[in-house]
């Protein structure tokens, strides 16, 4: 027999124990599935996934706090508070960084 055919010869009639748990293997999941509050399967869609959350957030909070740094610098007609800014928003993106690890998994 080689390896990558099946155990099972297709010849024979199915047997009744093993349609049994696969049966009783959906149920079970179907219930852990509705237990958890997930109705439906499947993997995470990408933009709800941590990595990107972070990834996210490492990248705007720097940004729009310089650019608002940036208009404040503007409409006083100072210089040098968009750095403040800037890195006030790093600031903010490593507190939200740390409370996002804090998260349980979903």
């Amino acid at each position: 027999m080689a390896e990558n055919e099946p155990r099972q010869d297709p010849g024979l009639p199915e047997d009744v124990r093993l349609t049994s748990l696969d049966e009783r293997l959906r149920r079970a999941q179907a219930e852990e599935a509705k237990r958890v509050g997930r109705t439906t399967g499947g993997a995470t869609p990408y933009y709800r996934s941590p990595g990107y959350r972070v990834l996210s957030v490492l990248i705007s909070y720097p940004f729009g706090s310089a650019m608002i740094g940036f208009a404040i610098d503007w409409l006083a007609q100072t210089k040098g508070i968009w750095v403040v800014m800037l890195f006030l928003g790093f600031g903010l993106a490593i507190w939200e960084v740390w409370k996002i690890s804090k998260q349980s998994p979903d």
